[in-house]
């Protein structure tokens, strides 16, 4: 479970894998406010989750696809319409700095 560091107003500031002067509360990843500082959505009901597990996997094989076309010249970001070029660059930037932050989900791979 994360260590939280809370602002002034009680809001998450950051979570860190040690407690510290600052930071001794400790919160499940699964927790909402935890997800909410994470910018993941609120965790689905159970029923849900399934399927969203697999969009979510889904999703990240499309992203390798993306990027093994394009390492192979079969494809440029910019064939990709402008929204798409934002929508994948966002989630690149947002897997490129989660992975060096704490994996809270589990598993080999972060979001």
């Amino acid at each position: 479970m994360p260590f939280v560091r809370r602002s002034a107003g009680g809001s998450i500031v950051a979570l860190l894998d040690q407690a510290s002067a600052d930071a001794s509360e400790e919160l499940p990843a699964s927790h909402p406010e935890v997800r909410s500082f994470l910018g993941l959505p609120p965790e689905a009901e159970p029923a849900e989750r399934g399927f969203s597990d697999l969009d979510a996997d889904f999703i990240r094989v499309m992203e390798d696809l993306i990027d093994v076309l394009i390492e192979k010249g079969l494809l440029r970001l910019t064939d990709l319409p402008p929204q798409a070029q934002r929508k994948l660059l966002a989630r690149k930037d947002k897997r490129r700095r989660l992975r060096g932050a704490l994996n809270l989900l589990g598993g080999g791979d972060v979001i």
